[in-house]
């Protein structure tokens, strides 16, 4: 994983990585997920952006019905605010609690597992709410297209 990480290193980061390199050798590429991680956070993450970036965790919602877009925001959060939803179980709250109300209703008492699961689950019964209102939205419109008609000798 480290490897194929430090590939996508860009710019400065590069050049940091590289010099990391030169001074730990070849067990650069065999160190921990984690520990990479931490050194990234410690090099290009002061505390105050980080805590800015809670902040933001802590005020993220859903807008309107895109939980995608909340999904990957909230997703791209969580890599960084480790500290801030520590672990699975309150990452899982923190996601779910957020939830627009037509889905949190369902999602919460199924009690998901891990956080894709919960992901997978809202995803799905929000395509399912918005499939139902569109029919409900086509439906409408034929049956007044239909009472137009009626109504006027067509």
């Amino acid at each position: 994983m480290v490897k194929f990480a430090t590939c996508t290193l860009l710019d400065a980061a590069l050049t940091w990585w590289n010099s990391q390199i030169r001074s730990l050798g070849p067990d650069a590429y065999s160190m921990a997920w984690e520990v990479l991680k931490k050194k990234i956070m410690d090099k290009y993450c002061s505390q105050g952006e980080i805590k800015k970036l809670e902040i933001k965790l802590w005020n993220l919602k859903v807008k309107g019905n895109d939980v995608p877009v909340y999904t990957e925001r909230f997703q791209n959060l969580t890599l960084i605010c480790t500290k801030f939803v520590a672990n699975k179980t309150e990452k899982i709250d923190k996601y779910v609690g957020e939830l627009p109300d037509n889905i949190y209703g369902s999602v919460k008492p199924s009690k998901p597992k891990t956080l894709d699961e919960t992901i997978e689950l809202a995803n799905d019964l929000m395509d399912q709410k918005l499939r139902t209102y569109t029919e409900r939205q086509t439906n409408n419109k034929r049956k007044a297209d239909d009472s137009f008609r009626n109504n006027h000798g067509h």
